[in-house]
């Protein structure tokens, strides 16, 4: 039987086993520029195993899903983590899963804020990205070589997604 996921609000704590949140946190703020600029300083971590460890920034435009939108499958990178920033000013939908034998668990979907980030860590199950509403730019920092860190794994039973409430 199909089940629909819940979407939840975007938080470090929620997200923590899957990466980084990245997104301005006044705990790590310095001034540089002679006091113009607020650095907001080390908020993820890139990771990169094995060769090549070459680190390449892109631009994905992704258009936007169509719902009730049905979570078929996961993917996951295991020699490097992967970031998706916004860059068009839209919030977007992630979900990730919990790895249980190899495979992924059940979905858990969050709402990401246009002012806000994520870094999947090395290995973390999560689906491709899903843009709502209209076409939409993310930053995306991950390793050279991606066919080389790909898996992806299919449910034998779809979820879904209704359209967030945004």
């Amino acid at each position: 039987m199909t089940e629909y996921l819940e979407i939840r609000p975007l938080t470090k704590q929620a997200f923590a086993p899957f990466g980084d949140v990245i997104e301005a946190d006044p705990a790590t703020m310095r001034l540089i520029n002679g006091g113009t600029t607020e650095r907001y300083h080390a908020l993820a971590e890139p990771a990169v195993i094995g060769e090549p460890e070459r680190l390449i920034f892109s631009i994905f435009r992704s258009k936007p899903r169509q719902f009730p939108y049905a979570i078929t499958m996961m993917e996951r990178h295991p020699f490097a983590s992967q970031s998706f920033s916004p860059i068009s000013g839209q919030p977007f939908l992630i979900a990730v899963s919990h790895d249980e034998d190899g495979r992924p668990g059940k979905p858990q979907v969050f709402l990401v804020q246009p002012h806000q980030g994520v870094n999947y860590f090395p290995k973390a199950w999560h689906h491709p990205l899903m843009a709502i509403g209209v076409v939409s730019d993310f930053l995306v920092v991950d390793r050279d070589n991606t066919s080389a860190n790909y898996e992806e794994a299919f449910f034998d039973t779809p979820y879904l997604i209704s359209e967030p409430s945004l």
